[in-house]
């Protein structure tokens, strides 16, 4: 491992130990795949990790006006991989489709006649996704694994590329960016690179989920406000899903393996459900007469903040759906 401008650059092998040593309070829900387009491969001299990186880093914060650079990982055509803002932290890649999710942008145009993936970069995309679906228990489908283009440029809704969107992470992006393109071509790869080791999902020791209200949320070692921060792990930002394993005194406990502690004032609880439509309209209140701003597929998972008259906000904003499309 090697870290300059505060990033980290990994091999894949690095980055397997890291990300299943890592700690992470927010609950991860999906993988978004991008493409940086520019920077392309012509801008990477094969020892410019680093540069770029922060080159990426200083358009995002002076230009976008975002707070960091906006994805969680760069993957670069050596094979190589670079951390970027925090993962207690949403990307900003996706427009309204960042809570819940970690950004990879992979470094290179792979648009039609343009940048030629090499293999290991190829290799590592494969590697570092199926890492990321063993760490955070994502089944490996088009819900859990997204790539940018199925999500309207103007607003953020899912539409799966059929008007207005952007061809990120490219159009030969192993083989293509439609959904058909993932499941033919790259969720079969991320699937045999997982091998012997399935997506096990058990969550009997989690005795629920709370939403972090607050706008950084100290971990402390004990369920005391007078304790010491964990050293272990970053504050807990602003609309983090958290799991809970146990409650003392006004302290809700999130790790099942650590004493690692939040308190409770700052949170609000939230139940886990899953979509049984089909496709499922999200609006902005609770009713059909409010506008329609997002859709969300069959079996994606959502958490629901509170329900109103047979409809569930599933966001800190405005965002409701239908209660009897979820199953709790």
């Amino acid at each position: 491992m090697e870290t300059k401008y505060g990033f980290t650059k990994m091999t894949v092998p690095e980055f397997e130990t890291w990300i299943s040593n890592l700690r992470v309070g927010r609950t991860i829900l999906k993988v978004q795949q991008h493409h940086t387009y520019v920077p392309s491969y012509v801008h990477f001299t094969g020892n410019n990790h680093f540069d770029r990186q922060l080159a990426m880093k200083n358009f995002h914060v002076n230009q976008n006006g975002w707070q960091d650079i906006g994805q969680h990982f760069t993957i670069f055509p050596d094979g190589t991989v670079v951390t970027g803002r925090s993962l207690e932290n949403s990307p900003a890649c996706i427009l309204n489709q960042n809570a819940y999710a970690i950004c990879i942008e992979n470094f290179g145009n792979f648009d039609q006649n343009a940048d030629v993936m090499t293999n290991v970069q190829k290799d590592a995309i494969i590697a570092i996704t199926a890492a990321l679906c063993k760490r955070f228990n994502l089944p490996v489908n088009s819900n859990s694994i997204v790539y940018h283009h199925w999500f309207r440029l103007d607003n953020g809704v899912r539409n799966n590329g059929t008007g207005n969107n952007k061809s990120c992470p490219g159009t030969n992006f192993f083989g293509g960016n439609k959904v058909p393109d993932f499941d033919t071509n790259f969720a079969p790869l991320v699937r045999a690179k997982l091998g012997n080791h399935p997506i096990k999902t058990d969550s009997s020791a989690i005795t629920k989920y709370v939403c972090v209200t607050a706008n950084s949320l100290n971990v402390r070692t004990e369920p005391d406000g007078g304790s010491p921060k964990a050293t272990d792990r970053a504050a807990i930002a602003l609309g983090a899903i958290l799991r809970v394993y146990e409650e003392k005194d006004g302290w809700l406990k999130i790790s099942n393996t650590q004493s690692n502690w939040v308190a409770a004032r700052y949170t609000i609880a939230v139940k886990r459900a899953t979509v049984n439509a089909t496709i499922l309209n999200v609006r902005t209140g609770p009713g059909t007469n409010f506008p329609k701003v997002d859709r969300i597929e069959k079996d994606e998972e959502v958490f629901v903040f509170e329900t109103q008259n047979g409809w569930c906000k599933i966001d800190l904003g405005e965002k409701w759906v239908m209660q009897s499309y979820v199953n709790f």
